[in-house]
């Protein structure tokens, strides 16, 4: 894989043109007191942000885990996570499936200190003074590889005094343009008391909902700048711009459902629009480098692989 067209580049950015899997409308993301995101160009044109970076962050890192086996796909077997679980051994989340990554609450709230004390060891240099951005991120490399593709904010005052963050490197998002409203509704249906108290779930209840239609497009920032400032060695680096490869080709295969009424799916190639003399590589040959890629960094991170922690309510 030749990724020679990247060395001098800040970004690699790409554009990814989408439409419904079936018929023309779809269902945007929708946001508390304000319903879906619409604004309108300073030309007129009417746009629409169909999935937020904020989703596209998480929905980057769910193809990486298999629910069914609850593990990480095979492609990434071997990266290091911090994996939950309750007093009886049960599977409770990982810093790859929750939101804020290691600083879920289910991680570092927990009564089980263990790895909380860890990381206050290893980061306990910048309590004061400047904080240490690549020691944040050899320690992430060695815990939590994800991290620096999706991005870590570590607000306790224990480490560092809650200045321990790192922005994303990876970013994404969905828009439409030239979007129109299409309008429909229903009843849900009370065949046994269509006068019921509709307050407590009785008879019949009407309902609208708002759809729309438009050209939709997924865009990718993958800042090639931020990864080679963590200062980690042209291998991690070649690490961390492959795994944002695969969940990228990961995403556009397998997790277009973005929502019931919002399935999707690639309606022409990738567009590589910097630099333009870049092509991505397909998913296979993906794959197979992350593996020798993997194996060749392995060194590099915690052992064992998966760190545990047992939560108890603090």
């Amino acid at each position: 894989m030749n990724m020679n067209a990247l060395e001098n580049e800040s970004r690699l950015l790409l554009e990814v043109p989408l439409k419904p899997v079936q018929g023309t409308r779809f269902q945007p993301t929708g946001f508390p007191d304000l319903g879906a995101a619409t604004y309108t160009l300073a030309d007129g044109t009417e746009m629409l942000l169909v999935e937020s970076t904020q989703s596209m962050a998480n929905r980057l890192e769910e193809v990486c885990w298999d629910r069914a086996k609850n593990d990480l796909v095979d492609a990434l077997r071997g990266l290091p996570y911090v994996l939950v679980r309750d007093d009886d051994g049960n599977f409770i989340t990982n810093s790859i499936l929750e939101s804020h990554r290691i600083n879920s609450p289910y991680i570092l709230e927990s009564g089980d200190k263990t790895f909380f004390n860890i990381l206050k060891t290893e980061l306990g240099a910048m309590e004061k003074g400047a904080v240490d951005l690549r020691k944040l991120a050899d320690t992430l490399l060695k815990y939590d590889v994800n991290s620096l593709l999706h991005g870590v904010f570590l607000a306790k005052k224990d480490l560092a005094g809650g200045r321990l963050r790192l922005p994303r490197s990876l970013s994404a998002f969905i828009e439409a343009k030239k979007v129109m409203v299409a309008p429909s509704g229903g009843v849900k249906i009370d065949h046994v008391d269509p006068k019921g108290d509709t307050s407590k779930g009785f008879g019949h209840v009407p309902f609208h909902r708002d759809e729309y239609s438009g050209e939709i497009t997924a865009y990718f920032n993958l800042d090639l700048s931020q990864i080679r400032g963590y200062g980690l060695g042209k291998d991690v680096e070649d690490l961390l711009i492959l795994l944002a490869f695969y969940k990228i080709r990961k995403f556009l295969r397998d997790g277009l459902r973005l929502r019931t009424a919002c399935d999707l799916e690639m309606e022409d190639d990738i567009r590589v629009t910097r630099p333009g003399s870049f092509s991505l590589p397909e998913l296979d040959e993906i794959e197979g480098a992350l593996r020798e890629k993997i194996s060749s960094v392995e060194d590099r991170f915690a052992e064992p692989r998966i760190t545990e922690v047992i939560y108890k309510k603090a």
